[in-house]
C-alpha cells in the first residue's frame, strides 16, 4: 500500500462520518480515528509495518474510493421516489467491496433486465481478502444496479433494485 492510497482511505473514512477504521494486511496494520463528525476535527493515522517473511502474495488492484451514494430525493424527484418504491431493495450484508463479476475475464452476474430467482449469486463483496457471494433472497427481474463495479460498499447500503411482480 503507497502512500497515495493511505490518502485515498483517509479522505474516504472523513467523508463517511466514521470515528475509527482499523485495516490490516499481511504487511500493514492501519487505523484511522477521527476526532468528531466535524469536518474541521484533524484525524490521526497510525500506520505499522509488521514485518512478514518472505512469501509468494498476489496483489489486486486497490479500489479507488468513489462516492456511490445517491443523493437524496428531493421534491422534484418525488415522482422518482414513487416509482422506485415499489420494487425491492437488495442491501449490502457486510462492509467490504463489491463486484459484478466473478472474476475480470467472466461475464457479471446479473445485468439490468435480469429475471433471477431467490438463491441467485448477484454480486461478490470481498472483505479480509475472502470473496463472498450474495445470493437473492426474492425473484423477479433487476430494475437498477446501484453501486459501481469495484467500488466500497458500507454494511446495509442498497446494491440493487428488484421488481418482484
Amino acid at each position: 500500500m503507497d502512500i497515495k492510497e493511505i490518502q485515498s482511505l483517509i479522505k474516504f473514512v472523513a467523508k463517511s462520518g466514521a470515528s475509527e477504521v482499523k485495516l490490516e494486511m499481511e504487511d500493514i496494520k492501519i487505523t484511522i480515528r477521527t476526532g468528531s463528525n466535524d469536518s474541521n476535527a484533524p484525524e490521526t493515522t497510525i500506520v505499522q509495518q509488521i514485518p512478514v517473511a518472505q512469501a509468494p502474495t498476489t496483489a489486486a488492484p486497490a479500489p479507488v474510493p468513489a462516492a456511490t451514494q445517491e443523493a437524496a430525493a428531493s421534491p422534484s424527484d418525488s415522482k422518482k421516489a414513487d416509482d422506485d418504491s415499489k420494487y425491492i431493495t437488495i442491501k449490502s450484508p457486510i462492509i467490504g467491496t463489491f463486484y459484478r463479476k466473478p472474476s475480470p475475464d467472466k461475464p457479471p452476474f446479473v445485468e439490468v433486465g435480469t429475471t433471477i430467482n431467490q438463491g441467485d449469486v448477484l454480486c461478490v463483496i470481498e472483505a479480509m481478502k475472502l470473496f463472498n457471494d450474495i445470493e437473492s433472497e426474492v425473484s423477479g427481474k433487476i430494475v437498477k444496479i446501484l453501486v459501481d463495479d469495484s467500488s466500497p460498499v458500507e454494511f446495509d447500503q442498497p446494491l440493487f433494485l428488484v421488481d418482484p411482480s
